[in-house]
């Protein structure tokens, strides 16, 4: 089946808890590259989200960002550094005793170090997402997700439709680079055999070997196994654009295999109107090349 690699989504989910955005957006790439962007406090579920997508996505360059907004207040932890505030204790000691200040240490000493003392949010800080926030984001994630592939499949259409388009103007294009091929071929002969009926009379030989060489010679122009090969590739595209999986690279494989049999007949079939179908041809699989790099 034929999916673009190109697509944009972004869904929202909320509760009485919190609100949960995802957005997602997708481009080409060769294989599947994922980048996620998550709130600290959902760090736990990126695993998860991981999973999710490469279930659900074969090829392509894929950004996946998660927004959380707490719709409650957050219940603000204090957390006291021990370590560090007997430290600054201790050292006040030794600050009293040598005579450099005077008076016990109050609570606003503490409070003007940053290390002694800090306030986190709870919820923000928790390390396991709370079930129903974990719901949400499922939930948001993967409407995202189903928006981007219909998305990718709307796009897809329309490019099967251009690649099945312009893969039987291939199909057209063969047989008549077969009968180019062929009258190329005939007409070779025809030199061939003339120019050695012209050196028969000059040169001494046998008139029966020198036509067998000749035919040899002008079969070496023949193209029919190139042909069987390139309808076979015709083939093989239409069933793999039909079939229910992600095609883009095997149908990039595809096209690389086609080039090179184009390459091939060229070489080897005669004739001036060989040569411009076979320039046409590298040019409209140069075309579906361009077209295939933003299949899945």
């Amino acid at each position: 089946m034929i999916r673009s690699m190109t697509g944009f989504a972004a869904l929202t989910r909320d509760n009485d808890q919190a609100t949960v955005g995802g957005s997602v957006k997708s481009g080409y790439h060769l294989f599947l590259d994922l980048q996620l962007r998550l709130p600290h406090a959902l760090a736990d579920r990126e695993a998860a989200l991981r999973s999710k997508v490469q279930g659900r996505l074969v090829r392509g360059r894929v950004e996946l960002a998660v927004s959380l907004q707490w719709r409650q207040a957050p219940v603000p932890d204090v957390v006291l550094n021990l370590p560090v505030a007997q430290a600054l204790a201790a050292a006040m000691a030794e600050a009293r005793a040598e005579g450099i200040v005077e008076g016990a240490m109050s609570p606003g000493d503490l409070l003007r170090v940053p290390q002694v003392l800090s306030v986190r949010d709870r919820l923000a800080e928790a390390g396991e997402t709370p079930a129903a926030v974990a719901g949400l984001l499922d939930e948001a994630v993967d409407a995202a997700l189903a928006q981007l592939e219909a998305l990718r499949k709307e796009e897809g259409r329309h490019l099967a439709a251009d690649l099945t388009a312009r893969r039987d103007s291939l199909a057209g294009w063969l047989s008549r680079l077969v009968a180019a091929a062929e009258a190329g071929r005939s007409a070779l002969e025809t030199r061939l055999l003339e120019r050695a009926r012209t050196l028969a009379h000059d040169l001494p030989g046998d008139p029966a070997a020198l036509a067998q060489e000749v035919v040899r010679v002008a079969a070496r122009s023949d193209i029919a196994e190139e042909v069987t090969r390139f309808q076979a590739h015709l083939q093989h595209w239409q069933v793999l654009t039909d079939g229910p999986e992600a095609c883009g690279r095997k149908l990039d494989f595809l096209l690389q295999e086609m080039n090179r049999e184009v390459n091939t007949m060229g070489s080897k079939a005669d004739g001036l109107v060989v040569t411009e179908l076979i320039i046409d041809a590298k040019a409209e699989l140069e075309r579906m090349r361009e077209q295939v790099q933003n299949v899945e």
